[in-house]
């Protein structure tokens, strides 16, 4: 499966409380069971009014399924081609 940053504008989400993460969570994974196996969330990072989740999924298209389901808007979805870190400068 291909790897996808998808980007989410969520206001106010990082004032949200760990059970409305709970349950944003529950949500999310509900949708997710619909598509299995052809996308798996791996993790989300908070910003205040923003979310940057990990997918690994088929295609771009899945992911705004995903979307539809979960009622979580896909602001913007990026394929990621590479990864790099310190290391990469390493021979």
């Amino acid at each position: 499966m291909r790897r996808f940053i998808v980007e989410r504008d969520l206001p106010k989400i990082g004032t949200a409380e760990r059970q409305q993460l709970r349950e944003a969570a529950a949500t999310s994974n509900k949708a997710l069971a619909q598509l299995a196996p052809d996308i798996q969330w791996v993790e989300s990072y908070v910003a205040d009014d923003k979310t940057f989740c990990v997918y690994l999924a088929k295609d771009e298209a899945v992911i705004r399924r995903h979307a539809e389901i979960s009622g979580f808007p896909a602001t913007t979805i990026t394929e990621i081609r590479r990864t790099i870190d310190p290391t990469t400068a390493q021979d």
